[in-house]
């Protein structure tokens, strides 16, 4: 039981590892002992994070815009040159897009979708083989999409291509879980809700009170409450669960309206 939730030895690809979400994520497997890899579409965002949590561990920075299938096919690569075996890959990195009915454009949809549902699919698919090398039957590979609670719910703001986005990821995660489970490979989603985060930053400048009222919990999200689910997954604790949406959210999705 003592080593029930630990991800000591694993190694593990972060994408959007440079900030936000990604990067609390980041911070907590580096500092429970994995080697982390994190990405982001900027290099010197990226390098920057990948040295504060070197301090902590091992993290190493590979850049790469996941918003294009060759963006993907690189990272995924570049991966496979450096490890025969990749024991978790988190599928992070995101865009945002908001804009009334009205005037929503069509680029907003294209940029959204291909980042958040293309890129999870396409660096799950090119990661595989590495994937399966990791993965056994008592300790399976594991695949953590980063979903969100605007994938469950009604989002608050006008922001339709992000919560279809999610939504889609939630039932990706779904389907890639009955056909990866004979490979020895988990997926599981993460739904967060309010986070301090570049995407958030906007919205809890406006809201951040009403937001916290609505939460059951009464706060947003704290860094160690990302890390902490997404290490479960990843760990012995975590090993029997494929197939789920997790809402880390403190009871939004919950509350009666």
């Amino acid at each position: 039981m003592r080593d029930l939730f630990s991800v000591e030895g694993k190694v593990v690809l972060v994408t959007g590892g440079s900030r936000g979400i990604g990067a609390m994520i980041a911070r907590g497997f580096v500092e429970a002992g994995a080697k982390v890899y994190i990405s982001a579409r900027k290099a010197a965002e990226c390098a920057k994070t990948a040295a504060a949590l070197s301090e902590k561990g091992a993290c190493i920075a590979i850049p790469a815009d996941l918003s294009t299938e060759a963006g993907c096919q690189a990272l995924a690569d570049a991966i496979a040159a450096r490890e025969g075996a990749l024991h978790v890959l988190v599928n992070n990195a995101g865009a945002n897009w908001g804009a009334p009915l009205a005037e929503f454009p069509d680029s907003g949809w294209d940029k959204v979708l291909a980042l958040n549902v293309k890129g999870p699919f396409h660096m799950t698919k090119m990661l595989l083989p590495l994937l399966e090398n990791a993965g056994t039957a008592a300790d399976p590979a594991r695949v953590i999409n980063i979903g969100s609670i605007d994938g469950l719910k009604v989002p608050f703001l006008e922001t339709y291509s992000y919560s279809a986005s999610k939504a889609a990821v939630h039932h990706m995660t779904r389907v890639l879980a009955v056909q990866l489970a004979p490979k020895h490979i988990t997926v599981n989603a993460v739904a967060p809700g309010p986070f301090e985060s570049k995407m958030m930053a906007v919205t809890l400048e406006r809201f951040k009170d009403a937001i916290v009222a609505a939460c059951p919990l009464g706060r947003i999200g704290e860094p160690e409450d990302m890390a902490g689910v997404a290490i479960y997954l990843a760990s012995r604790a975590g090993a029997y669960v494929t197939g789920v949406v997790i809402p880390v959210d403190g009871g939004i999705t919950v509350r009666p309206s």
